[in-house]
């Protein structure tokens, strides 16, 4: 997996973090672990760009919940807890996040968005420019 960041101004700015290639187990601590740095830089409105994503596990579930959970201030599950981390998405899913919104998510991926229940905890975008537009 690579990720790399960008910025955009819309009526305010947006961070833009492109992620290529498979999220899974071996990666997605690495994926927090962006997400916490841009936090800690001050970005508080993020656009997960799925265009080159090919492939997520339920790893990669708990990555995004936890991504969501860190742009609006809270504290997200020890992914040490193992399936506890995965089924606080559950818990949490109820309610569409208003700090991050996902980017043309790939066919293979949609698919574990929704199996997962994640299509209505996020916001869905297919067009950069209406996702940046809609923060």
């Amino acid at each position: 997996m690579n990720v790399s960041a960008s910025q955009a101004q819309g009526r305010v700015p947006v961070t833009i973090l492109s992620i290529q290639g498979d999220l899974d187990g071996s990666n997605y601590q690495d994926l927090i672990a962006k997400a916490q740095e841009l936090y800690q830089a001050g970005t508080r409105r993020l656009i997960l760009d799925m265009t080159d994503l090919r492939f997520m596990s339920s790893s990669g579930i708990v990555a995004l919940h936890s991504i969501a959970l860190l742009m609006r201030g809270d504290q997200p599950p020890d992914p040490a807890q193992g399936w506890a981390a995965f089924h606080a998405v559950a818990r949490d899913s109820a309610e569409l996040q208003q700090h991050v919104k996902l980017l043309n998510p790939q066919p293979r991926v949609d698919r574990a968005l929704e199996v997962a229940g994640l299509k209505t905890f996020f916001e869905i975008h297919t067009d950069l420019a209406t996702a940046v537009a809609s923060f």
